[in-house]
């Protein structure tokens, strides 16, 4: 399991981790959750759905939020950095993006951002996730834990 070898990994370093999400609305958190001994790396979990909650709990710019729209790579980007910042993390994940069935902001379901921040720089990758919403919620769950192993392991 992703979120068990990603608790490990973190825990054998002495490192935190939490977790900023919006279209996941707190399936990353649970996911880690659900992984006995979680409390000992995770420190928690925001899920700021809402735009404007992008803003004022992770510190989002709101002129980029107003520019470019919640679902943007410097979003994620900004979200992980954010959920660091306000919960002492060493390292910070981030989910954005359409789960659908609408478009949003001219961005088509199924497009996603996943970010991983902590001290050794940012990495965000862009998903074009199929199926319903659920499926686009599963998978963008998925590939923010696969980023954060592939960071923490250094394999990326």
């Amino acid at each position: 399991m992703t979120a068990a070898r990603l608790l490990a990994e973190l825990g054998r370093h002495g490192r935190t981790l939490a977790v900023a999400e919006s279209l996941t609305g707190g399936q990353v958190t649970a996911a880690l959750v659900d992984v006995p001994g979680a409390s000992s790396v995770l420190r928690g979990g925001v899920v700021a759905y809402a735009t404007d909650l992008k803003a004022s709990l992770l510190g989002v710019d709101r002129g980029l939020l107003a520019d470019r729209g919640a679902v943007d790579p410097d979003v994620a980007a900004a979200m992980a950095h954010g959920v660091r910042r306000v919960t002492g993390a060493d390292v910070g994940l981030a989910t954005t993006g359409v789960a659908g069935p609408d478009p949003q902001d001219g961005t088509p379901p199924g497009v996603v951002y996943v970010a991983v921040a902590s001290a050794a720089g940012d990495r965000v990758r862009r998903c074009e996730l199929a199926g319903d919403r659920a499926a686009v919620r599963a998978g963008a769950t998925r590939a923010v834990l696969a980023l954060a192993v592939e960071v923490v392991s250094g394999s990326a």
